[in-house]
């Protein structure tokens, strides 16, 4: 890894500003044209990708300046994707990749967040991302769900940390349970062995951390002889799914995020939504469940030297078109009396939820004004309801509403699944 290896990508930025928007053949109105929080709030080229690239490839000729400017940049980003697969609808080139390295950099080099810091000095003695309350299996009680950890199961239900801790939360957790048993799935949880991810960590910079609950994670999974895991939350699938592989950790264990299962178990009959609804819903792409939910593609080629850019082979870009879009979406459809209304930014190109990056804990101020924007949106579509499938949206989504007023109202995919069975 490091940030030297994509000196050639980081050179190549022509300034071209395609970072900033989703691409023009998808542009439906200037209100909702951008596709960067970042550079639309602070409307300064340096707080874009490309500007953010062009930071890069002058620090690597003439070394990095650590600046509070300089630092400001690079933390208040969500890292959410959006530029760089924008960039890559036309573009051939890594954008995302070298914006995470630079803030692992930053970190390794002590030039951190304080609050990113007490973040993660807890996650380093709670194993968890959030403030701990109680303990981690809290929200079992009285379910009867088997230990993953001593008994034999077909598929780990991962909660994540905000799920487990939040008691507001705890009933995401409870209703995901009940429809897995209702489908007669042979499942279990780790409970209070359950340790974070380490995806969020990773978001941050913080690389060692992020490797220590990775391998803490997979060592228990090999130990428990566990083939499957499923998880409700986008950053725990982000972290398993493509992380855990992009750092060769995950091996032949199958990751599913709770749509794709749920998805799967309805179109297997095992589960039949029958209640009707009668509610017109808009639907939010999670960024780590969307485009950067797409596996990650271990290329063993090399660049080709002299002036271009070019790679023997062919060199194959993540372009965020392969994450999980049409499961939530068939999940919503299947559910009698509810009507499905997209917003203008979708699928790959859609609005972050704000909550990424460690941003929500460095500039809560800058989460709820991404919050707030992607809200508009949801209510411009007409719709009585905004739906996502990571509980870190439904809590930054909750909270712009109630600032704003908004009579429009969150769940997530699973409430509904539960609501209709």
């Amino acid at each position: 890894m490091g940030l030297e290896q994509y000196q050639g990508d980081v050179n190549m930025c022509c300034r071209c500003s395609a970072c900033k928007f989703i691409p023009l053949q998808h542009v439906k109105s200037y209100d909702f044209s951008y596709v960067c929080p970042s550079i639309s709030r602070f409307q300064f080229h340096s707080y874009s990708g490309g500007g953010r690239a062009n930071i890069i490839s002058a620090g690597l000729k003439n070394g990095f300046n650590y600046t509070d400017k300089f630092l400001d940049i690079v933390y208040n980003c969500q890292m959410c994707g959006a530029c760089g697969v924008s960039c890559n609808y036309a573009m051939d080139m890594e954008l995302q990749e070298p914006i995470n390295e630079l803030r692992i950099k930053c970190v390794a080099e002590g030039k951190t967040h304080p609050e990113l810091e007490r973040v993660i000095k807890t996650l380093k003695k709670t194993g968890a991302m959030v403030p701990v309350q109680g303990k981690r299996g809290d929200w079992a009680k009285g379910l009867d769900l088997k230990d993953a950890t001593k008994e034999k199961v077909d598929v780990l239900f991962h909660v994540g940390c905000l799920t487990s801790y939040n008691k507001d939360m705890h009933k995401l957790a409870r209703a995901t349970a009940q429809i897995l048993k209702k489908a007669k799935v042979n499942f279990g949880i780790a409970g209070d062995m359950e340790t974070c991810c380490g995806g969020r960590a990773y978001q941050m910079g913080y690389e060692k951390e992020f490797l220590k609950q990775a391998k803490m994670n997979m060592s228990m999974i090999k130990k428990a002889g566990i083939k499957t895991v499923v998880t409700a939350c986008a950053d725990g699938y982000h972290a398993f799914k493509v992380l855990y592989d992009k750092y060769e950790l995950k091996g032949d264990l199958k990751v599913l995020h709770i749509t794709e299962y749920i998805d799967m178990l309805i179109k297997e009959g095992k589960l039949k939504p029958k209640k009707a609804l009668d509610m017109v819903v808009t639907y939010h792409d999670p960024c780590r469940l969307g485009r950067l939910g797409e596996p990650w593609i271990h290329y063993k080629g090399k660049k080709i030297p002299g002036d271009r850019f070019v790679f023997d082979p062919p060199k194959e870009y993540r372009r965020g078109t392969k994450g999980v879009y049409e499961p939530p979406r068939d999940i919503i459809k299947s559910i009698p009396g509810v009507k499905l209304i997209e917003m203008e930014r979708i699928r790959e190109y859609a609005w972050c939820c704000g909550a990424g990056g460690g941003v929500n804990e460095s500039n809560p101020d800058f989460a709820e004004w991404t919050a707030t924007e992607r809200i508009f949106e949801a209510t411009a579509t007409g719709a009585e309801a905004i739906v996502s499938a990571c509980p870190w949206c439904e809590v930054t989504l909750s909270q712009a509403i109630e600032e704003n007023e908004s009579s429009l109202k969150v769940y997530d995919i699973v409430e509904l699944v539960a609501k209709a069975l």
